[in-house]
């Protein structure tokens, strides 16, 4: 025991910042049948009041481990009782067996409760997971779920240097069709502009519903040419894209911003905050079009230019109003 105590603690215990991967868990198990097994051969075998301790090893490798690690571990249990059972007399005549296999079925009845059990505990936890990371609405992955996997390819592009861009989607038209027909029509223009950005994109393309009727696209390894033309072929389906509502056709269009790195923004982590200006831009300016963040800083540039000179004459008409 108290080897197998310093097993256990020096598995477990020495790197304490390790992970628990289900590789060690196995391990742990098999060497924990080893040491039970060990414990029956000098305490009466088969006979003896500890066979029991097995079921420790059939419901921890029920609970933690796969399905078939867990087989394995009872055919091997079967195997060992078998031994034990030879070792203390037991002649495996069709009697002996059919005794044997009686005592050794609580065995398998216990795990295959807790495989049954753990499997429900299983699924119960991955749609948790899912209900909490995608969107009820469309099946996309929500903001919440989104941010990570942001972060995580803003490092892999900054690391190794390659472009990445993201694209803000907004559907011009919601509230428009939400007010003249009805809430349920809006959902059903949210989906659809959900399905078309998806049917579009590559499959290696991560989407997002952000919020409302906003969307947002991930796309690695994409410079900014490629992008604003993958924009311009997602733009076009969504505008030649309809659906029926009591009989009324109803058709939308999307305004759409983008940002690349490092064609246009030096820090990865601000491509969001680009995409958003770029996609203030596009609905500024009318709406139904895509405007990288190049673009709109252009724009901004221009507008601002075109300000001060307006301000410009209009100080100086006002200066000569007052010499006059």
């Amino acid at each position: 025991m108290l080897a197998y105590a310093v097993f256990v603690l020096g598995f477990n215990y020495v790197n304490l910042d390790t992970p628990q991967y289900a590789w060690k868990l196995a391990i742990e198990t098999w060497v924990m049948i080893i040491f039970i097994t060990w414990i029956l051969w000098n305490t009466g075998t088969i006979q003896s009041t500890l066979l029991n301790l097995y079921l420790l090893v059939v419901i921890s490798s029920a609970i933690t481990l796969d399905k078939v690690t867990t087989t394995l571990e009872i055919i091997l249990i079967f195997a060992v009782y078998v031994f034990l059972g030879a070792k203390s007399g037991i002649e495996y005549d069709m009697a002996g067996f059919s005794e044997t296999m009686v005592y050794f079925s609580p065995f398998v009845l216990v795990a295959y409760i807790t495989t049954m059990l753990a499997s429900d505990v299983h699924y119960g936890k991955m749609m948790f997971k899912a209900l909490s990371e995608t969107d009820e609405m469309t099946n996309l992955l929500n903001k919440r779920s989104f941010i990570p996997m942001f972060n995580k390819a803003a490092e892999v592009a900054m690391k190794y240097n390659q472009p990445l861009s993201v694209m803000m989607i907004d559907a011009d038209n919601l509230k428009e069709v939400n007010d003249k027909h009805g809430h349920k029509a809006g959902d059903r223009l949210i989906v659809t502009i959900a399905t078309t950005i998806e049917e579009c994109l590559r499959t290696s393309d991560i989407i997002c519903r952000y919020g409302g009727d906003e969307f947002v696209a991930l796309l690695p390894q994409l410079p900014v040419s490629r992008a604003i033309e993958t924009a311009e072929r997602l733009r076009k389906a969504v505008e030649n894209t309809s659906f029926d509502a009591d009989g009324k056709l109803i058709k939308s269009t999307v305004s759409i911003g983008i940002s690349t790195y490092p064609d246009e923004v030096g820090n990865v982590f601000e491509l969001l905050e680009k995409a958003d200006e770029a996609l203030y831009e596009c609905k500024r300016s009318g709406r139904n079009s895509v405007t990288s963040y190049s673009s709109a800083q252009v724009a901004a540039s221009v507008e601002h230019v075109s300000s001060a000179k307006l301000y410009e004459v209009k100080q100086g008409g006002s200066r000569k109003t007052d010499k006059s």
